[in-house]
């Protein structure tokens, strides 16, 4: 089988590579490198199987050509981090919306089975209960630039199961919840790294706010063999999926579970969201995937806890 992969150089990107070439298949990747980075594809850059495409989705000619010579698509490539939105909102949504409609319109062309990665900020401001792929959501005001990714991710899936409607088009929506382990950078707003990484150097560990917002993280191999096995199965088309882990930390207790885990001497500080971002920032203060739908359809169970994940990204940095 021969796969596409948009944004293959990221951090997710490159972990799916990695994991399709070891199970014998050849990969194709293109990534404008924006926010991936070469050398996340060290250990299979030299893999006869792996062709690499340094480009943007929104070339089409490119695009169009390797649509044409591949069986399935997983579309990753995205504008990703609160960093990244907050300072580049025009990108965001040109890359996140045309992108997306350049891949689904090409894939449709030649009728070619696509994955797309969504996430978990559609849901909004939900304060309630774990979140269901069928749940409403809750959005802020457009005056908060904080919900434009949001927005953009959601006409994504709107688009894409569109296709699958009116053009019976093969194709899967992923939910992804925070996914991290070992490559992924701190650079553009990403916490666990963050954490992570000032604990080990003993510099203050920052938390945004007041520290009792809530996330779940997934690791990248566990997310990564859901992505895979949802392509695989037939009954996944035209559907979407929450892909992550349901337990559950806020954030305060995620930074003194690193700084624990470190034996670092590093001060936990607060700060306020408009220090960190500016105006126009509003957070979601919780945000736990319901895996009872992935779990029915192909047996999904996360297989890293919470000590496992942060342990993953301290033996990362470390080397």
């Amino acid at each position: 089988m021969k796969a596409l992969i948009t944004g293959g150089a990221g951090f997710i990107g490159s972990h799916l590579a990695e994991r399709l070439i070891a199970l014998g298949h050849e990969v194709f990747i293109i990534d404008n490198l924006w926010t991936g980075r070469l050398e996340n594809l060290t250990k299979i850059q030299n893999d006869k199987r792996l062709h690499l495409v340094v480009d943007t989705i929104l070339n089409e000619s490119v695009m169009n050509e390797l649509t044409f010579k591949v069986d399935h698509i997983y579309h990753l490539a995205a504008a990703v981090g609160v960093m990244n939105i907050m300072d580049n909102p025009v990108a965001t949504l040109e890359i996140n919306v045309k992108g997306t409609e350049t891949v689904l319109r090409l894939a449709n062309r030649f009728k070619k089975k696509v994955l797309i990665a969504s996430t978990s900020e559609i849901y909004g401001k939900h304060l309630e209960h774990s979140l269901k792929e069928d749940d409403n959501r809750v959005m802020g005001t457009v005056k908060k630039r904080r919900w434009a990714y949001a927005c953009s991710k959601t006409l994504d899936e709107f688009l894409a199961l569109a296709y699958y409607d009116e053009k019976k088009l093969p194709v899967v929506v992923a939910r992804l919840f925070n996914t991290v382990g070992p490559r992924q950078s701190g650079r553009y707003g990403m916490v666990m790294p963050i954490f992570v990484q000032r604990a080990l150097l003993g510099k203050p560990i920052v938390v945004y706010g007041d520290g009792t917002q809530t996330r779940s993280f997934g690791h990248v191999k566990d997310v990564i063999e859901g992505l895979i096995k949802l392509m695989e199965e037939p009954r996944a088309e035209g559907d979407v999926f929450n892909v992550g882990n349901d337990e559950e930390v806020s954030i305060q207790a995620l930074a003194e579970k690193v700084k624990e885990m470190t034996n670092s001497a590093s001060e936990i500080e607060h700060l306020s969201y408009e220090k960190a971002y500016g105006p126009g920032f509003e957070d979601m203060e919780r945000r736990c995937p319901n895996l009872e739908k992935i779990k029915a359809l192909i047996g999904y169970v996360p297989t890293y806890n919470l000590e496992d994940i942060i342990q993953s990204v301290i033996d990362y940095f470390k080397e």
